[in-house]
């Protein structure tokens, strides 16, 4: 029992849909064979008490003048004239006389003279101890306990006196062939129906419980995989499995609403705590960088004219402003007074990383430029990709290439970092750009969310496609064209 009701509905299903056709074809069977043998036994029956009631009124003469020869002729011609079936055959044809006597019979060594019925025995004897002897009763139909004989017993009777009885007795296993037969018909029959319906039950059976074994191989992917769980080819009917299927697919997404609550939760708690760590380093270095910066313009104005100071305060001054914007990048502010971004940003931007590349023997190469300055600020667009950039050539292969795409058309500029490193797991896309999240063994995790988060402030997308020898990031940002 526990096999079965563990077993697959991909099995059991079909199993009971066979196991209901197979009951219900031998359930008609017995049904069929059991009316046919009451059919038979009816049959038998009518005919039984119409040769009875012949016999009878046609054996009174020969009775009332004691002519035993006439009543063996009569007996003999009506033995003849009903040959058409063994079960229809009477075995024995006695008439016994009012004291209980055989007077003739169809087989008087069997049956002798003057013999009564319980002198005789067997199935005759049990016969004489059945039936009702008295002229009130018109035909009997008997079956003795134990007898191998069906009887029908029919008075002798004339001017309201009884003469006697006929006694027709028919064998039982006459009806065994034909039964036998009807059985063997029936089987056959039924052979070939279960032959054609169990296929079509087991094929029927199959396709219903298909949609219940879809449903159940989606709700296996539940929560772990909700986006094929909600893929799955379900069925849209407005039956209960449809209804249930419509249950699922919105039960599916609440789910995906709430991981995606759970998600962004996550992601508020994280920029929380880095607004909060933004707002320490704003304060720890914009105030002593806006000392310094102040005593430098004091310098440059009232200083002795020194050209080696000049130039070293002016190094110092380019340096401080760059820790500055740096800092703003991180705090992700927008400029609202910043210069466009141009050509000469990137080969600022190689001269920054060929240290770096250099110490790993990475390429840098630069697919695509800039033919005039975009009305971008200059400033976030050069964070953004310093900091892939030095992503990539730490990503990079020894020895490997790193590729910068930029093209800038129809107001919209798309920039692409490609390294030919090891590429990104599945398991680390879903966090790659939220913050103190890194794969790297060195990284505090704030590049990329720096990234991510420029990216927006500018309205732009970005994207990552991560294969076995190419990583790729691509960025969109639209720009205003001038006229």
């Amino acid at each position: 029992m526990n096999f079965f009701s563990n077993l697959s509905l991909r099995w059991k299903i079909p199993l009971r849909v066979m196991a209901a056709v197979l009951g219900t074809a031998l359930a008609v069977t017995v049904a069929l064979l059991v009316k046919d043998y009451e059919d038979m036994r009816l049959n038998l029956e009518a005919h039984a008490k119409s040769l009875g009631r012949v016999l009878a009124n046609t054996l009174v003469t020969p009775v009332l003048h004691d002519d035993l020869w006439r009543a063996f002729e009569i007996l003999q011609s009506a033995r003849e004239a009903h040959p058409a079936s063994a079960e229809m055959e009477a075995q024995m044809m006695v008439v016994l006389d009012n004291e209980r006597r055989v007077f003739v019979s169809s087989r008087p060594r069997d049956y002798p003279v003057g013999a009564r019925p319980e002198d005789i025995g067997g199935s005759f004897g049990k016969l004489g101890e059945t039936v009702v002897w008295d002229e009130a009763v018109a035909q009997q139909v008997l079956e003795p306990e134990g007898s191998l004989h069906y009887f029908v017993v029919s008075p002798l009777v004339t001017d309201g006196e009884l003469l006697g009885h006929v006694a027709l007795g028919y064998s039982k296993a006459a009806f065994l062939p034909r039964y036998f037969d009807l059985v063997a018909r029936a089987a056959l029959v039924t052979l070939l129906v279960l032959i054609i319906l169990l296929p079509v039950s087991w094929i029927w059976a199959r396709r219903t419980g298909e949609p219940l074994l879809q449903l159940a191989t989606a709700m296996e992917g539940v929560p772990a995989n909700l986006e094929s769980a909600g893929l799955a080819d379900l069925p849209h009917s407005r039956d209960e499995i449809g209804l249930l299927a419509q249950s699922f697919r919105r039960m599916i997404e609440d789910l995906k609403r709430q991981q995606e609550l759970e998600t962004q939760m996550v992601a508020s708690e994280r920029l929380a705590a880095v607004g909060r760590l933004s707002a320490g380093i704003a304060h720890e270095i914009n105030n002593p960088l806006g000392g310094m910066l102040t005593a430098i313009k004091t310098w440059q104005r009232h200083g002795g004219g020194d050209p080696m100071a000049e130039q070293t305060l002016s190094l110092l001054e380019r340096g401080l402003t760059q820790i500055r914007n740096t800092v703003a990048a991180l705090l992700v502010e927008t400029k609202t007074q910043d210069r466009p971004f141009e050509p000469a940003d990137i080969d600022d931007l190689l001269i920054l990383v060929e240290a770096q590349a250099q110490a790993r023997a990475v390429r840098v190469a630069v697919e695509g430029g800039l033919a005039l300055p975009l009305p971008l600020p200059a400033t976030l667009l050069r964070q953004i990709l310093l900091n892939l950039l030095l992503n990539a050539i730490a990503a990079a292969d020894e020895g490997g290439t790193v590729k910068l795409g930029l093209a800038a058309a129809e107001g919209l500029l798309r920039l692409s970092v490609c390294n030919d490193g090891q590429h990104i797991p599945d398991e680390q896309m879903t966090t790659l750009f939220e913050p103190f999240v890194t794969g790297r063994a060195k990284g505090h995790g704030l590049g990329l969310w720096v990234v991510y988060q420029i990216v927006r402030q500018l309205n732009g997308g970005l994207t990552v496609d991560s294969e076995p020898g190419c990583t790729t990031f691509h960025i969109e940002i639209p720009y205003a064209e001038t006229q």
